[in-house]
C-alpha cells in the first residue's frame, strides 16, 4: 500500500495551510508594524481559492490543468498539486489612506490576525487528531 494512500491527503493539505497561514501571519505583522509609515500599503496574502482549486483538482484527477504535451502552456494561476499553491501577495491600493499616505487600517489588521491565528490553531488541532488516530490504529487500537 503506498504511503500516501495510509495518510491521505488530509496530512499535505493541513501541513500547506499551516505554512502558509504562517506567512498571512508574517505579512499582516508586517502592515500592524507600518502602521503609522508615511505612504506605506498595507499588503494582503490570499491562498484559500488556490488551495480549494488544488484540492478539487486533486480530487478530480488533475487532468484539466496538466498540459498533455510539455511544449503546451500550463494554465496560469492554477495549482496542480497542493504543495504548488504559493498564495497570492497583494498590494492594497485603497482609498482609505491617510493623511501620510499609509493605507493600514488597524482594527482591521488586527481582527485578520485574530481571524488568521483561530485558522492556524484549528488546522493545528485537526493535524494532531490525524496523528493521534494514526498512532491508535498502529498500536492496534490499545
Amino acid at each position: 500500500m503506498p504511503i500516501d494512500k495510509l495518510f491521505g491527503s488530509t496530512i499535505d493539505l493541513m501541513a500547506k495551510n499551516l505554512d502558509l497561514r504562517s506567512k498571512n501571519q508574517m505579512h499582516i505583522a508586517a502592515n500592524v508594524a507600518n502602521a503609522e509609515t508615511p505612504n506605506y500599503r498595507p499588503k494582503t496574502f490570499s491562498f484559500e481559492d488556490q488551495l480549494k482549486d488544488a484540492l478539487k483538482n486533486k480530487d478530480a484527477g488533475s487532468l484539466a490543468t496538466v498540459p498533455a504535451d510539455p511544449r503546451h502552456i500550463p494554465l496560469k494561476g492554477v495549482a496542480r498539486k497542493i504543495e504548488d499553491v504559493q498564495g497570492i501577495l497583494d498590494e492594497s491600493l485603497s482609498s482609505g489612506l491617510g493623511r501620510d499616505g499609509n493605507g493600514v487600517d488597524l482594527e482591521r489588521e488586527m481582527g485578520r490576525m485574530a481571524e488568521n491565528q483561530i485558522l492556524y490553531n484549528a488546522s493545528v488541532q485537526i493535524l494532531a487528531k490525524k496523528f493521534e488516530g494514526l498512532k491508535y490504529a498502529i498500536k492496534g487500537g490499545n
